[in-house]
């Protein structure tokens, strides 16, 4: 039975499953060069021990030849011609050896040296990166959230270049390792058939031998150039396709998957502490499955397989790690915590899992930190340009509200420190917004808010607004007053800051406006969602939020 290929995928998730089929390979890979290594050493044999019967064939046909019959008379009949150069039989026994360490030694020797030779150094890399960029991941993952953004950057940039450069060896080792594979079939057996041949047709003294070996030879020869025919037509194929797999957009691709695989590492709270262990984890979008297999199977370690209910990102970093995520299970009263590899990582196990960021409340600490933000953007930010549309750093953003809505000490920051920009603040708040449990113009008055933004007549588009707005419950309605009389003061300064009601519609209506459920039809309806706030921007006095 042949073994499995190991597809340029298998790369990107390096399973225990696939490291396990590459040292079947690897295995086989070491089984050829044994085989070769003992070929060449019994052919240099075979080879000299014809050397040896060549030489002392001469030498017998030499002694033959010098020897005279004499004869008794001045002539003689033919048959006594005939007779006298029976012993000169050195034509006969010439055997041409020259040739065979050609046609045996020198190509084995080549494929050994080019093929498997380069097999082996391709596996020398894959294995040097592997055990570099798994040993950067280790520390990468123990970095403290609380490090200064610049540090953690200079770490993220180091890991993503390791990981390239671990995924890029082991792509070129699985098309190589394969390939050797392949080539084998024809480029060694190519060589051992050419021998054979010459051994078994040496002057014609194998005739009858040579007359079976010869359909046996044809009926190869021609299964050969197939295989290499078939071979050199999938080998650019083959190399295209490693090429793509080199291109790191390609995760994201295999994750769109029905099953996403990959390494996480778990919480796991013991009676002295805690520690983190590593998975190989799949989860099943289709039945919720999710399974984790241990990385280093221990005695006391064993597969868990789970129910997903639900999956959050972590509403603060308090347990001192990035990447985090927890998930909710039939089978465990408490969530699971998980570390992700990487931030983008974490978004593709959150995407998979329909995962939620941490919810927000509309609270006292929640208004506190409008109001802050609103503070410092009036103060130092109002005709800064692109203000609310660019964005800010997802590290910063995420520092500043991990630390804002600290249990411990909530709101207890202070905007004017040098670690807050314009950007960060702003993006900040949206995200704040944005994560409400329940959206600021609520689920309940969507639609209706929708519908009257399609309305023909501006005046009953406006009229219907305004009433909607006072079935807002009081504190959201009182947090909507607050924002609209905000970005009424940044629209004021659009000749400088070039943020217009229109603009502020298309930042701020899919973060205060959502239906329940994400359908087209909905992702239709934004533009409308956009409008609603247009329309409360440019006509604030008249809507008259604060009644």
């Amino acid at each position: 039975m042949g073994h499995p290929p190991l597809e340029f995928s298998d790369c990107y998730e390096d399973s225990p499953d696939f490291r396990e089929r590459l040292k079947c390979y690897e295995l086989e890979l070491e089984r050829t060069s044994k085989f070769l290594k003992d070929v060449i050493k019994d052919g240099n044999s075979v080879i000299n021990a014809i050397k040896g019967y060549s030489m002392a064939v001469q030498k017998f046909s030499q002694t033959l030849s010098v020897f005279q019959f004499d004869f008794i008379g001045d002539s003689l009949t033919d048959d006594e011609m005939n007779i006298g150069k029976t012993l000169d039989v050195s034509c006969f026994f010439l055997v041409q050896v020259q040739n065979a360490c050609d046609l045996l030694i020198k190509p084995l020797e080549k494929f050994r040296k080019e093929q498997i030779g380069v097999t082996k150094e391709r596996r020398k890399k894959f294995e040097k990166e592997s055990e570099k960029y798994y040993s950067q991941l280790d520390k990468h993952l123990n970095l403290s959230a609380k490090k200064k953004e610049t540090h953690l950057q200079e770490a993220d940039e180091l890991l993503d270049k390791e990981r390239r450069n671990f995924y890029e060896s082991s792509v070129e080792y699985v098309y190589q390792i394969q390939q050797v594979q392949d080539r084998k079939k024809f480029d060694v057996v190519e060589p051992v058939l050419a021998f054979l041949h010459s051994i078994l047709t040496l002057n014609n003294l194998t005739v009858e031998m040579t007359q079976d070996f010869m359909p046996y030879k044809q009926e190869l020869q021609l299964s050969l150039q197939n295989t290499r025919n078939h071979f050199e037509s999938t080998r650019e194929e083959i190399e295209e396709l490693m090429k793509r797999m080199k291109d790191p957009t390609q995760i994201g691709k295999m994750h769109s998957q029905p099953v996403i695989e990959g390494y996480l590492y778990s919480q796991e709270k013991w009676a002295l502490g805690v520690s983190w262990v590593k998975y190989y984890c799949k989860y099943h979008k289709d039945s919720k499955l999710f399974v984790m297999v241990p990385a280093e199977p221990k005695p006391a370690t064993k597969q868990v397989e789970l129910k997903l209910k639900s999956c959050f990102r972590r509403k603060t970093e308090s347990i001192d790690k990035r990447f985090c995520f927890d998930i909710e299970t039939y089978e465990r009263n408490t969530p699971v915590t998980l570390q992700a590899v990487s931030e983008a990582n974490r978004k593709l196990w959150m995407e998979a899992m329909y995962g939620k960021e941490p919810v927000m409340e509309l609270n006292e600490v929640g208004f506190k930190f409008v109001r802050k933000c609103i503070n410092f953007v009036e103060t130092k930010g109002l005709t800064q340009e692109g203000v609310y549309r660019t964005v800010g750093s997802n590290i910063q953003v995420q520092k500043l509200l991990n630390v804002f809505f600290d249990q411990k000490c909530p709101g207890d920051v202070d905007f004017h420190s040098s670690d807050w920009d314009i950007k960060t603040i702003t993006s900040a708040m949206k995200f704040y917004l944005r994560s409400l449990a329940e959206p600021l113009m609520t689920y309940g008055l969507n639609r209706d808010l929708i519908l009257a933004a399609k309305s023909d007549n501006l005046d009953d588009r406006l009229g219907a607004i305004h009433c909607l707005t006072y079935k807002l419950p009081e504190k959201n309605r009182e947090m909507l007053s607050l924002l609209i009389q905000h970005l009424v003061n940044v629209c004021g300064n659009s000749g400088d800051n070039l943020m217009t009601p229109s603009n502020m519609g298309v930042i701020f209506g899919p973060t205060l406006m959502r239906a329940k459920e994400e359908t087209v039809a909905a992702m239709l309806d934004i533009k409308f969602q956009n409008i609603v706030v247009e329309i409360l921007i440019e006509d604030y006095t008249k809507v008259n939020l604060k009644d």
